[in-house]
């Protein structure tokens, strides 16, 4: 059984209360919607965040599961993530939240945060299996049709391991809160959904062939026409 989220102070929500989420089930949904993490950490005598695609193996070898990151060996913050703590957060943007008032407007949204140790893959298999999850967590499938990777490809590739054991999610939905009074003023409030739409696959300009199947599922997989 996986641990409900928030289960340690660090990762407690203390803010909002009524927009956190409980349920492991609904972070690896979150996880499996978003395309882009932030991964945040101490490099040296600052603050780093930066951008990252990622997989994940909910039945991994870390508690409740794990984040997998990857990056060149030659990353100062891939040499300093191994045995650090590193902070990781998927947001994804579902609306525009027009208020009445400045103070109530917002978004609509899902957002979660991972803390944990990060761990360096040194097993091959474990490498080769994150590589293919990240992969395929862009394109489904993707992997099994492309050719192994190479020595010196695999040399220049690190991988990170991140625990998904601390981690809170929140999530907003719907209109303003609106105050009564503003309400009754008679002023227009509302949202704007807000939903991630791909376009028609291009093709390089050496391909060949017709577009291949698991490309065209996942554009169609995101709204492509």
């Amino acid at each position: 059984m996986s641990t409900p989220l928030e289960p340690t102070d660090r990762t407690r929500t203390n803010r909002g209360r009524n927009r956190a989420v409980a349920e492991r089930e609904r972070l690896m949904a979150l996880l499996e919607d978003a395309l882009v993490v932030h991964v945040g950490l101490r490099v040296g005598d600052h603050p780093l965040v930066l951008p990252s695609a990622f997989g994940v193996d909910a039945d991994g070898p870390d508690e409740d599961g794990t984040l997998y990151l990857h990056g060149s060996v030659a990353a100062g913050w891939l040499r300093a993530a191994p045995g650090a703590p590193v902070c990781v957060t998927a947001t994804e943007l579902d609306g525009l939240v027009a208020g009445r008032s400045a103070f109530h407007h917002s978004m609509n949204y899902r957002s979660a945060v991972v803390i944990g140790t990060a761990r360096l893959v040194d097993d091959l298999d474990e490498r080769q299996h994150a590589l293919d999850l990240i992969v395929d967590h862009m394109v489904p499938g993707r992997s099994a049709t492309l050719r192994a990777s190479t020595r010196k490809e695999l040399a220049a590739t690190a991988v990170l391991a991140v625990p998904l054991h601390e981690a809170s999610m929140k999530e907003r939905a719907g209109g303003p809160g609106d105050e009564p009074e503003d309400v009754a003023t008679g002023t227009w409030g509302g949202h704007v959904p807000i939903r991630r739409v791909a376009g028609a696959p291009v093709p390089d300009a050496d391909a060949r062939g017709q577009v291949p199947s698991d490309v065209t599922a996942r554009a169609v997989a995101l709204g492509a026409g």
